[in-house]
């Protein structure tokens, strides 16, 4: 065995917050990354307001990266479309692009990172990689995303729901805007990112995607009746489907074990219709440092408890929002509501930030 202190797990936004935020406080900490190079998870590419702070906070510029200025918000349901401008300015940019920026960030301020590396399980203490070698930190930081880890998984109970992210070629009337279509038992989310492809989000019910066989190419096509500008924006092929299952959404964690600091989707789940999920993983690691720097590994349980507290208002704003738009008998008079009072979509996204 050999001794470590502090461990990430994840190189993910939460994971690389809390390294960026230890190394600027003294402590270059080990990170290790189960993926071997940049890649797009299934979703991420929004960057609300809170975000883009976050990110400035940990010296990263997301317009210099190239991401694609938002500022509206489109959302259709039931053949209705509201639409409305956005508090503040928010922002496209691919996961594969933020994510190698953090890394590199993390790695010019001399934290360790193991890229290729998978952990097997965590049993008490120990964690257990996929070449048989056990590390024992002090302080372990749980990113990992909506990812499980056996040993540490989160067993929420909740009923979740498959994620599906694609590429697609973007339509000129989709600069600046982020457009949701709700979708009974789910919903789609569509933005331009820096590379200048549409980034499809896609949160449906299992049984939904399971009655297409598991083709996402078969899933949008029978979403046609009941999205049609869904299906036309899809008509282009599109490219790299990747999923996720059993994501929890609604989800906060009430653990709390002394040296161990959940993070990111292992501290707490958004529904991504909210777009606050990188927030929240950029603000959970940034705090979960800053405990480890002022209070050492026995902060771990005082900082996910505030942390618990912290995101029960947003967690549950979204979920409220997540049951109407997923059942047509709500979302539908929901915009109409929406054209009466153009200004709830605003609230509504504000309800949902985190802060940072």
């Amino acid at each position: 065995m050999r001794r470590t202190a502090p461990l990430i797990v994840g190189g993910g936004p939460a994971g690389t917050a809390a390294a960026i935020t230890l190394a600027r406080g003294g402590v270059p900490a080990d990170l290790i990354e189960r993926t071997t190079q940049a890649h797009d998870p299934v979703c991420g590419g929004f960057l609300g307001w809170d975000a883009i702070g976050a990110l400035r906070k940990l010296g990263i510029d997301p317009w210099a990266l190239g991401a694609r200025r938002i500022t509206h918000v489109r959302v259709l349901a039931g053949g209705r479309q509201a639409e409305a401008a956005l508090p503040h300015p928010a922002a496209g940019l691919s996961r594969r692009t933020l994510d190698a920026a953090l890394l590199a960030e993390a790695a010019r301020l001399g934290v360790a990172i193991s890229r290729g590396t998978t952990v097997r399980r965590i049993e008490g203490g120990e964690v257990h990689l996929a070449d048989g070698a056990v590390l024992t930190p002090d302080s372990l930081f749980l990113a990992t995303g909506k990812y499980e880890l056996r040993g540490a998984a989160r067993g929420s109970g909740k009923r979740a729901r498959v994620g599906l992210r694609a590429a697609i070629p973007a339509q000129p009337d989709l600069a600046g805007w982020i457009e949701l279509h709700l979708l009974d038992g789910g919903y789609a989310g569509l933005l331009v990112q820096d590379d200048g492809q549409a980034n499809l989000c896609l949160s449906i019910a299992s049984e939904r995607l399971a009655a297409a066989g598991g083709s996402p190419e078969r899933l949008i096509a029978a979403l046609a009746e009941e999205a049609p500008r869904l299906a036309a924006r899809m008509s282009a092929p599109a490219t790299a489907w990747s999923a996720i299952a059993a994501v929890p959404y609604g989800w906060r964690t009430r653990e709390a074990v002394p040296g161990r600091f959940r993070i990111g989707d292992q501290a707490a789940v958004i529904a991504s219709l909210a777009g606050d999920g990188i927030a929240i993983a950029l603000t959970s690691g940034r705090s979960a440092a800053e405990a480890w720097l002022a209070g050492g590994p026995e902060a771990a349980s005082t900082f996910q408890r505030g942390f618990t507290r912290r995101s029960a208002w947003p967690i549950g704003a979204a979920e409220t929002l997540r049951y109407a738009s997923e059942r047509p008998s709500l979302a539908s008079p929901l915009l109409s509501l929406v054209g009466i009072l153009p200004g709830s979509l605003g609230l509504a996204a504000r309800l949902t930030r985190i802060g940072a």
